[in-house]
């Protein structure tokens, strides 16, 4: 399955083998992605420095929510490009589609980030057990927002 921009669709297949082994594939590129933004982090971190000094002490403020900005810079951008996936998810061979047929967007990749935190916070770690019982192996937050993860390979 190729997800490019001259794919005439990007909706989800109905072939079980495109869900196969998802839930495992996501938990790897999990990884994989927080790894990247940890590394993104320290460059940001010293923009936030000498925006600090220049700003005498005002831009310090962003410290606490820069981890913040940095992780949804990093999927917003990335889920929304061509591949609709991650550098993390590229790598474990999956992507991200909506159920309806559309691309995801940016909007819709940050409220996928931001649903994940919150419903992972609330519910740990029943967020991913419900990929096992759920058809396509989707978890709550791709339920709300009708997303699933689906194998590109």
């Amino acid at each position: 399955m190729s997800l490019d921009s001259n794919s005439p669709s990007y909706s989800a297949p109905e072939d079980w083998r495109a869900y196969s082994g998802v839930l495992s594939r996501r938990v790897f590129a999990f990884l994989v992605d927080y790894l990247f933004i940890g590394l993104l982090w320290i460059p940001a971190a010293i923009v936030v420095f000498f925006l600090g000094v220049l700003t005498l002490g005002l831009g310090f403020l962003l410290y606490p929510i820069l981890f913040f900005i940095v992780a949804g810079l990093y999927f917003g951008m990335s889920l929304a490009g061509t591949s609709q996936a991650t550098p993390g998810m590229r790598m474990m061979g999956i992507a991200m589609v909506r159920l309806d047929g559309g691309k995801i967007d940016f909007v819709t990749a940050i409220a996928h980030l931001a649903l994940f935190w919150i419903l992972n916070s609330v519910l740990t770690p029943l967020i991913l057990l419900a990929g096992l019982f759920i058809e396509r192996s989707r978890l709550v937050h791709d339920l709300l927002l009708g997303t699933a993860a689906v194998r590109t390979y």
